[in-house]
């Protein structure tokens, strides 16, 4: 049993909750899929499914960043700059591109969303290699097999449209390649992980172990973007396997964050949802979610009436150049601080409150961040 655990393994969050939260979430993902006959929920995502991934995972992860953000007055007092000018500029952005067409506004979206999670997946993995102290070659190599798990799939679909699903609405990926190039990346990409795969074998060989937190989460990776692109046959399977896998995890990130903020005696008033657990911190997120998506409804789509009711305004189209970016800005913004509010080297405090280092980040360098990829010090086992 030796042989088999690398010396150097780590865990993220802890055992328990990096399996629940990445083997986990591929395993629920996958069982969904499969049980989706029997479960009534062939072809487009039922009400029920809707309500619990697309609200319940991907819209309510997407408001989890409040506690990283906007409800920490001490934190938006440091950054104000950054605090004003994210949400300002993507409304602008959105804005400009949805008065050119709704096409351009949708399709900028959907690229942005696509980069959004595939750089979430190689900053996982790239802080499992970093906390495994892993040489440079075998981070490059990690690089390289969850890259490969995410884009092939991702340029074949390209290579394949129209399929029975989009990212979010019809259109929104450009179609024109041509059907070999989608083999060719798959095939690349079948090539990187199984150079991968060998490596892993190659360690055990040699008595390092395996990493069972990173091998698992590159296996739950590809699991669920080959399934949910490549096999994937409606949009029911499509939207199972695209959020949960993005959406569970970071929610364990923030949970973890705010309980360490918490413990500072930060929030305020708000620190008693912290203070109630998993449960308050969710039910919060859980309403912010719904409210958005009620809007979204009654404003622009009219289509879940059995959910939000009849009724609402048709807005001119002026007039939505100026609402759909309006209400797609807590995503965009989502979008935009990600790639700033998790990097160290900018708030020492980041690591101690996440429990990853033994306080005020400092410690010698060697670790990537969860999110960004950037590197920052090294964290505690």
């Amino acid at each position: 049993m030796s042989r088999l655990l690398a010396p150097s393994q780590a865990w993220l969050f802890g055992r328990g909750v990096d399996l629940a939260v990445f083997a986990g979430s591929a395993l629920v993902s996958v069982g969904l899929v499969l049980a989706a006959p029997v479960l009534g929920a062939g072809g487009e995502t039922p009400l029920w499914a809707w309500v619990l991934l697309v609200v319940c995972v991907d819209v309510a992860h997407v408001w989890s960043t409040l506690f990283r953000t906007y409800l920490d007055g001490d934190e938006v007092q440091r950054r104000p700059a950054l605090y004003i000018a994210a949400p300002l500029v993507a409304y602008l952005l959105g804005v400009l591109a949805y008065l050119l067409s709704p096409g351009t506004f949708w399709s900028l979206f959907a690229y942005t969303a696509l980069f959004h999670f595939v750089r979430q997946q190689y900053g996982w993995v790239a802080l499992y290699s970093r906390k495994a102290r892993a040489s440079r070659s075998e981070r490059l190599l990690d690089a390289a097999a969850v890259y490969a798990a995410t884009l092939g799939p991702v340029v074949w679909w390209h290579a394949h449209l129209p399929r029975a699903f989009w990212w979010f609405v019809e259109n929104d990926f450009l179609s024109g390649l041509p059907p070999w190039m989608g083999t060719v990346a798959l095939a690349v990409h079948g090539l990187v992980l199984a150079a991968w795969a060998g490596f892993q074998v190659w360690r055990v060989v040699q008595g390092e172990g395996v990493q069972v937190g990173k091998v698992l989460l590159v296996l739950a990776t590809w699991v669920t973007w080959f399934g949910g692109i490549v096999l994937a046959q409606d949009d029911f399977a499509f939207t199972v396997m695209n959020v949960v896998l993005h959406g569970v995890p970071y929610f364990a990130l923030l949970f973890r964050y705010a309980r360490g903020r918490l413990a500072e005696g930060g929030y305020g008033g708000l620190g008693s949802v912290v203070r109630v657990g998993l449960p308050g911190f969710l039910l919060v997120l859980f309403v912010l979610a719904f409210g958005e998506e009620f809007l979204w409804d009654w404003l622009v789509w009219h289509e879940r009436p059995r959910l939000f009711g009849e009724g609402g305004p048709v807005l001119p189209p002026d007039v939505l150049a100026l609402v759909v970016p309006l209400l797609a800005l807590p995503q965009a913004t989502h979008y935009v601080l990600d790639a700033f509010i998790w990097k160290p080297g900018t708030d020492p405090a980041l690591l101690a409150r996440l429990g990853w280092s033994r306080g005020g980040g400092q410690g010698s360098p060697g670790v990537t961040d969860p999110i960004s990829g950037v590197a920052i010090p090294r964290v505690i086992d």
